[in-house]
């Protein structure tokens, strides 16, 4: 079996496609954000509400009977995975935002800036309009030698 061919070799080349690469990298970095986020909720906005509110969400919870060994309820930590989500979507949608408004405006450039390229050219014997390769003009019959 050639090197290419088979399972392994459309493994390999599903892999090494830009894409693939591209989302592994985006997940390696949205991992890396999920902590700064995590971080920011925790240790920044979770006690400055703390402040207004009197409370601090990880602290919240509810025991679910009695004795040292009933299960709780920590809904607080439910409320600051929300936050973190909340939080998260946010910047992204707005570097989202802020991505495609450059795209966008990088786009518009580049369509200004390159003009199209002609479709048609004029026959330097009878002046008619004719097809950029043409050979020869249909007007006139002209054998054109450019």
């Amino acid at each position: 079996m050639s090197k290419g061919n088979g399972f392994f070799g459309e493994f390999k080349k599903f892999i090494l496609r830009g894409n693939v690469m591209d989302m592994a990298v985006g997940v390696i970095i949205g991992g890396a954000f999920t902590a700064i986020v995590t971080s920011l909720n925790k240790d920044i906005l979770t006690p400055l509400l703390g402040i207004f509110g009197g409370t601090d969400f990880s602290n919240l919870y509810v025991v679910l009977g009695e004795g040292e060994e009933a299960p709780m309820l920590m809904y607080g930590n439910f409320i600051t995975a929300v936050l973190n989500f909340l939080i998260t979507a946010f910047v992204i949608f707005c570097l989202v935002k802020t991505i495609n408004a450059v795209n966008d405006k990088l786009s518009k450039k580049k369509e200004e800036e390159v003009p199209a390229a002609p479709v048609t050219k004029t026959c330097p014997y009878c002046k008619s309009e004719i097809a950029i390769d043409a050979t020869r003009c249909p007007h006139c019959t002209s054998q054109l030698n450019d």
